[in-house]
């Protein structure tokens, strides 16, 4: 087999193929044999249908996927052998059924869009800002008001405030505002409501200065726009007919619940940071501090890759590429696009297929490598950072790991960490090659700069 490449442009270039019968002729008698040993044929037992049969029946067909085989399998050893990197993939120059018939070699002919030679370079010649969010003690009382609450304890109270549970009886009432007494009628003996999540604030004030012993005629289908499933909890009826149910209910409070902030000492201290992070004020201060500063921390990297991104962008981009190949790949795999759409959407393509040509150029300078080890360390990550919203932050390493294996023996799931990783691994790389300006901002300062980012 004869394979050769002609070179029609800096970015483009057609790669022949030439097949004679000796290149083939022995796997299709191969193929043919296999199916004679496989394949239950009427009027011959299987194993023992004479070759001239099965090369009647099938040796067109498998004559012809074949020689579309040992071409495609030429088409990229070539490339591979030689080096050669392509966008999109080989695109036949004609498509035509083969002449089986008449020819027993035939040329085969690829247009082929080239990689543009890029020599990129990443040093402390370029520079990128890393503007970091300083932790202000607003923030810092904020955060704390926040934990004091979420670790606090739920105590009765005798007065309606922000973020009381209501408990009590509900009562459907009649369009006059009379109690509902007919059969059918809906009344929730033990019933509680949380109007600090109503999406209605006029049904939620409803409940304002409110003790227990009052009562209140409130709407529940405008606490959550009709919502079915928030009725049914709400009125312990079936979702099915919840959503119909638009009468007003008249509650009688019999229990107001209310949130009493969690005091500082060793029990809070605990909950929050675990067993003997935290001994007294000062420490909670300084770990509550380094809390906010690594959850802020992601927009100051979030930000540093696209002030990078545009960096490495401005310097290295502007590539020449084979546009009319490019847009031919793109329409043969994409239905939504044609002639009319291709040149808009192809433009909207561009800076996303240079930025993984220069990335992929400082994977390979800085020997970026992702290792199994990495995929495990940040699905453990991920996996403690989802216990803890549900407030479980002291659990056990053998649970996290486990779980964290879960995530990635999840095909999709894997797939978004692997980039997510390769992401990290990258910038990381970046940020220590380039030279990179530190400043500290107010959390202000930083939205005003990313909004014009």
């Amino acid at each position: 087999m004869e394979v050769s490449l002609q070179k029609n442009g800096e970015v483009s270039a057609r790669l022949t193929v030439n097949v004679v019968e000796a290149d083939y002729k022995d796997k299709v008698v191969k193929d043919l044999k296999e199916i004679g040993k496989t394949h239950a044929i009427p009027g011959f037992r299987k194993g023992h249908v004479p070759f001239g049969e099965l090369q009647r029946r099938f040796g067109r067909q498998v004559t012809s996927d074949v020689i579309n085989r040992v071409v495609y399998d030429a088409v990229t050893d070539y490339l591979r052998e030689n080096k050669i990197d392509i966008l999109g993939e080989p695109l036949p120059v004609e498509v035509v059924e083969l002449d089986l018939k008449n020819k027993k070699d035939f040329t085969f002919e690829y247009d082929l869009a080239l990689t543009p030679a890029l020599d990129v370079k990443v040093d402390k010649d370029i520079t990128v800002p890393y503007y970091t969010i300083a932790v202000s003690d607003e923030m810092l009382n904020e955060q704390d008001a926040a934990l004091r609450k979420r670790f606090g304890a739920q105590i009765p109270g005798e007065e309606m405030e922000a973020d009381a549970l209501v408990k009590g009886a509900l009562m459907q009432l009649n369009e006059d505002g009379t109690v509902n007494d007919n059969e059918g009628a809906i009344q929730v003996v033990s019933g509680i409501v949380a109007p600090m999540y109503f999406k209605s604030k006029e049904e939620a004030a409803k409940f304002d200065g409110k003790k227990v012993g009052d009562k209140v005629v409130f709407n529940p289908w405008n606490t959550c726009n009709g919502d079915p499933v928030e009725l049914s909890s709400m009125l312990q009826i079936d979702k099915e007919i919840a959503g119909d149910v638009k009468s007003d209910f008249e509650m009688a409070i019999s229990e107001i619940i209310v949130v009493r902030p969690a005091e500082l000492g060793e029990e809070f201290y605990t909950n929050v940071f675990g067993k003997d992070k935290v001994h007294n004020e000062e420490e909670y201060r300084a770990a509550l501090k380094d809390m906010i500063a690594g959850q802020l921390s992601g927009n100051s990297e979030i930000l540093f890759r696209q002030e990078a991104q545009k960096a490495l962008l401005d310097k290295y981009g502007k590539m020449t590429f084979a546009d009319d190949l490019l847009k031919k790949w793109l329409m043969g795999r994409n239905e939504g696009l044609n002639e009319e759409n291709i040149d808009e959407e192809y433009q909207k393509l561009l800076p996303g297929l240079e930025w993984q040509l220069i990335s992929d150029r400082i994977a390979r300078q800085a020997d970026i490598k992702l290792e199994e080890s990495d995929l495990l360390g940040y699905a453990k990550m991920m996996a403690a950072r989802q216990f803890a919203q549900y407030g479980m932050t002291n659990l056990d390493e053998e649970i996290i790991t486990n779980y964290a294996k879960q995530m990635l023996g999840d095909k999709n799931y894997r797939n978004r960490l692997i980039e997510q990783v390769g992401d990290i691994k990258l910038f990381t790389a970046i940020k220590d090659m380039v030279n990179v300006d530190n400043k500290e901002v107010s959390l202000d300062e930083f939205k005003e700069i990313a909004e014009k980012a």
